[in-house]
């Protein structure tokens, strides 16, 4: 594993990213905006799923935003893969990533077995409360764990 991250830390994008004047403030801006796209788009669907806004038909508004947070966690991976490749030893040393990296995994669980089955559609309000919850806690711990690495790492 140790070959591998080392690997990793010294492949020509890592290196380019390091040195680059523009490439990190870059692909990190990217970073955060896919962060802003899934966190801005989850928060209020999660919190309609939990009766708020009741008139706004729940449907259109989950197509809609369920798009626009797909979009932003694709990017948010994207960049953040990006961005584990300049340190990719330190980063995988702390465990704090691991947390980080555990709290999106539960999260995007959470949306997959909502959304597999039985669907926003047939589940029942205390389902769709329940994942509204668990969203609700996982998304917003696994942006802290993220923004803490970047203080407690290297």
């Amino acid at each position: 594993m140790d070959a591998l991250l080392a690997l990793l830390t010294e492949s020509p994008p890592a290196q380019w990213l390091r040195f680059s004047r523009w490439g990190y403030a870059v692909v990190n801006t990217l970073h955060v905006l896919g962060i802003a796209l899934l966190v801005g788009a989850i928060v209020p669907l999660d919190l309609r799923l939990l009766g708020l806004w009741r008139r706004v038909t729940l449907e259109p508004l989950a197509q809609l935003l369920q798009s626009v947070a797909l979009i932003g966690l694709l990017l948010a991976i994207s960049a953040g893969a990006l961005l584990f490749i300049t340190r990719a030893d330190e980063y995988a040393a702390q465990p704090l990533f691991a947390i980080k990296l555990t709290l999106i995994g539960l999260a995007i669980l959470n949306a997959l077995a909502l959304n597999v089955a039985p669907g926003l559609a047939r589940a029942s309000t205390a389902r769709l409360r329940v994942a509204a919850g668990f969203s609700l806690l996982l998304w917003p711990a696994a942006l802290v764990a993220g923004r803490f690495l970047a203080f407690v790492s290297g």
